[in-house]
């Protein structure tokens, strides 16, 4: 199944996309949120598919789809340098803050939870605040149990569902304060998100999802799941070790090889630019860099 947070002058309601993503069923407002799906669990979807069987139907494209999730428990978690391509293409690119050698652990960070924006909104771009803007397509998992100390094997039973995310990053600011990452990637309104939950259940394999990244019409990241470092459930039960997982936390897995600051000559986002980002089944987000004062 998949859930996405409809906008309307009201407020949001939930919407069930059909599969071929041409329709959207709008489920009453007293069903909430995404938001309450997530932590609600089994018995909410079981409410969701049977409400959206009878629910009206309209055009998909014409209702406005916001960020799936928008009440966060925390920041946004995020796994850095979890596609070898990607480790490797930054190497001797990182401004003197260069691991030794390649992690043996997955590397984790986080977001603040005002970066999130919805899958067609823009992104906000300010080149007095810096001028490295850089693109980095990535699966998001969304926890729908919560778990301390999860143990690898029954880590994906902690899973709800997946998204589409884009982690723009501001590289100058990532390399200014100490070659920690928090700085640089927690501007506001930056971070794309959706279009939709789509359930663990209608994710047969989550090693077997393409992701690609396009700018401009130019497809600058390609790449599959299955040449993660860590595996999902890995990232889940390192992350959960003594610190609980809970439902409506969003992790984001990392990114493939194709960034910008790594290729030659760099590729950055500028004011104007088209941002396509996609993953084979979990859908499209479509993002334009528009310039907004942040400073």
């Amino acid at each position: 199944m998949r859930i996405a947070a409809v906008r309307e002058a009201g407020g949001v309601r939930i919407g069930v996309p059909d599969p071929d993503g041409e329709t959207i069923a709008l489920l009453h407002a007293r069903l909430g949120t995404p938001d309450d799906v997530v932590r609600a669990g089994a018995p909410a979807l079981e409410a969701i598919a049977e409400a959206a069987a009878d629910a009206p139907v309209r055009p998909l494209a014409e209702v406005t789809l916001t960020a799936p999730l928008r009440r966060f428990n925390r920041d946004i978690l995020a796994t850095g340098w979890n596609y070898w391509d990607h480790f490797e293409e930054s190497s001797g690119r990182r401004e003197g803050q260069d691991p030794e050698s390649r992690p043996t652990r997955p590397t984790f960070f986080t977001k603040g939870p005002g970066t999130v924006i919805g899958p067609y909104d823009d992104i906000a771009f300010d080149p007095d605040l810096s001028t490295k803007w850089d693109y980095e397509a990535e699966v998001a998992i969304v926890i729908g149990r919560d778990g301390r100390s999860i143990p690898e094997e029954t880590a994906l039973d902690h899973v709800f569902g997946f998204c589409v995310a884009n982690d723009v990053s501001q590289r100058d600011l990532q390399r200014a304060h100490g070659g920690q990452w928090l700085k640089g990637k927690s501007v506001d309104a930056t971070m794309p998100l959706g279009p939709w939950i789509t359930t663990a259940g209608d994710v047969p394999d989550p090693y077997g999802l393409g992701i690609q990244c396009e700018v401009n019409g130019a497809l600058l990241q390609d790449a599959s799941t299955r040449q993660v470092a860590f595996r999902f459930e890995r990232l889940i039960a390192e992350l959960s070790r003594g610190m609980t997982l809970r439902a409506g936390d969003v992790l984001l897995t990392g990114t493939p090889s194709g960034i910008g600051n790594a290729r030659d000559p760099q590729v950055f986002l500028s004011d104007g630019d088209l941002v396509v980002t996609r993953v084979t089944g979990l859908g499209e987000l479509r993002n334009r860099v528009a310039r907004t004062a942040l400073t």
